[in-house]
C-alpha cells in the first residue's frame, strides 16, 4: 500500500500549498519537517504533486482527489504500482497513447476540455504553436548545459568516460534527462554551466553586435544569477561589465558564480531599474544593455506547472507595466550606436511583440531582430528576444 500512502501524502500537500512560493521550495520545507520519507518516497510524492498541477486550469472544479487521479492517468504511460489508487468506479482502459487516454477521460468527465489547461490562447505571441505548447506541460523538460569556449572536447570526453547518457544539440550544448547525476561534472560553473537551451540561443543575438570600442561596456540591468552576463563574456570577449538587480541576495549568488566563472572585474549595483536610477548608474553609459526583464515566466511552465495553475490574466498587464518602466529607465544609458537586448521567458504578446512595437515607436531605436525562441520541441523553455540599435546622431 506504499503508493496509496504516496497518493494520500500528495493530496495533503496539495491541500496545504497555496502558491506563495515555488512548489520545489514548499516540498523541500515539508520533507525537512517530515524526515521519515526516504529519497524514493520524496521522489514519488513530488512527482504526484507536480503531475496534479500539469493539468493547468482544467478540472479545477472537481474534487482534488479525483483531479489527481485524472492527472496521473494522463501522465503515466502505464499504471504500474499506482494502479492501487484507481478503484473499480473508474473502469478505464489504459491505452499507451496519451491522446486516447484524454478522450476516455472526456467521456467520464463531460466538462473536460483540453483547451482549459491553458485558457490564455488569445494572449499569446503569433508564432506560438499552442497545441505543442500545451503538450509540453505533460513532459518533464530536460536539463541543458552550455560548454564554455575552448572546453568542448574536454567536457564531451568526461561525459563519455562517466557513461552519462546525453544529447548534443550543438558544439556547446548538452542535454540530459531530469534527475541525471551531473553535479560532479559541473566544476562550479568554470567551464560547464546549467543554462536552458532557449537561453543559450540568446547568444545568436549577441553575435549580431558589432562594436569598435574595446572593451565593450555592457550593462546587465536585471542580472539575477548572471547567466546572460557570462554568455555575453563568452560571445563578446573583451567586455567591461556592470550588473544590477533589485535583490541584494541575488547579487551575492552572482558574485560566487562569477568567481567560479573567472569573471573578476565588474561593477555590481543593487538598484530597482523600474525607478529613477541611483547616481552611480545614471553616470554610466553603455555599448550594450541586456534587459532580461521580470515577466510572467509562462515559457517555463512545463518546469513550474504550479505557476500556470495559480496564474491570473491580470498578471500580464502587471508585468507589462513593470517592463515598460524598466525600459524607460534603461534605454537613456545607451550610447549612440549601442545595442539594447530585450529578453523575456514569456509566451504572451503583450510582454513580447507589443513591447517591441512600443520601443520602436517611442524610444527611437531600430529593431534588428526579434524571435520567439520556442523550446517545446526540444523539451526546453520558450523565450523571446529582440535586439535594437540606437542610431548614431547625424552631425
Amino acid at each position: 500500500m506504499r503508493y496509496q500512502s504516496y497518493f494520500n501524502t500528495a493530496l495533503f500537500i496539495i491541500h496545504q500549498y497555496k502558491g506563495e512560493m515555488p512548489l520545489a521550495h514548499f516540498l523541500k520545507q515539508y520533507f525537512v519537517q517530515h524526515k521519515k520519507y526516504g529519497s524514493r518516497d520524496r521522489k514519488m510524492i513530488a512527482h504526484a504533486c507536480y503531475t496534479y498541477f500539469r493539468l493547468g486550469k482544467a478540472m479545477c472544479h472537481v474534487a482534488i482527489e479525483t483531479r489527481l487521479k485524472a492527472a496521473l492517468y494522463l501522465l503515466l504511460d502505464e499504471p504500474g504500482e499506482w494502479n492501487v489508487i484507481f478503484d473499480s468506479l473508474w473502469g478505464l482502459d489504459w491505452p499507451e497513447n496519451r491522446q486516447e487516454r484524454w478522450h476516455l477521460l472526456q467521456q467520464k468527465f463531460i466538462e473536460l476540455n483540453e483547451a482549459d489547461i491553458f485558457p490564455f490562447q488569445d494572449e499569446v505571441s503569433a508564432k506560438l504553436d499552442v497545441t505543442a505548447f500545451i503538450d509540453s506541460f505533460f513532459i518533464q523538460p530536460n536539463v541543458f548545459m552550455r560548454i564554455r569556449p575552448g572546453a568542448e572536447q574536454k567536457i564531451i570526453d568526461q561525459f563519455n568516460s562517466a557513461g552519462i547518457a546525453y544529447e548534443q544539440l550543438g558544439p556547446q550544448t548538452i542535454a540530459v534527462t531530469a534527475g541525471t547525476k551531473i553535479a560532479h561534472l559541473l566544476q562550479n560553473n568554470t567551464v560547464l554551466i546549467v543554462q536552458d537551451y532557449s537561453s543559450q540561443r540568446v547568444g545568436e543575438f549577441m553575435h549580431l553586435i558589432q562594436c569598435n570600442n574595446l572593451p565593450i561596456a555592457v550593462w546587465d540591468c536585471c542580472a539575477a544569477s548572471g547567466g546572460k552576463s557570462i554568455l555575453a563574456k563568452d560571445v563578446l570577449g573583451n567586455i567591461q561589465l556592470t550588473v544590477s538587480d533589485v535583490r541584494k541576495n541575488i547579487l551575492h549568488n552572482l558574485e560566487r558564480r562569477f568567481l567560479a566563472a573567472k569573471i573578476l572585474n565588474y561593477k555590481a549595483i543593487v538598484a530597482d531599474i523600474s525607478k529613477p536610477l541611483p547616481p552611480r548608474l545614471a553616470a554610466l553609459y553603455f555599448d550594450v544593455i541586456i534587459a532580461d526583464v521580470p515577466c510572467t515566466g509562462s515559457g517555463t511552465w512545463s518546469r513550474t506547472p504550479e505557476q500556470l495553475y495559480f496564474f491570473l490574466t491580470q498578471q500580464i498587464e502587471n508585468y507589462s507595466r513593470l517592463q515598460q518602466a524598466i525600459v524607460q529607465q534603461a534605454i537613456p544609458q545607451l550610447k549612440p550606436g549601442g545595442y539594447f537586448l530585450y529578453i523575456t521567458c514569456s509566451v504572451f504578446k503583450q510582454e513580447n511583440e507589443q513591447m517591441v512595437a512600443n520601443i520602436v515607436a517611442n524610444k527611437g531605436l531600430q529593431l534588428l531582430k526579434q524571435e520567439l525562441l520556442t523550446g517545446y520541441n526540444q523539451k526546453a523553455d520558450t523565450m523571446f528576444a529582440a535586439l535594437f540599435q540606437k542610431p548614431v546622431a547625424v552631425k
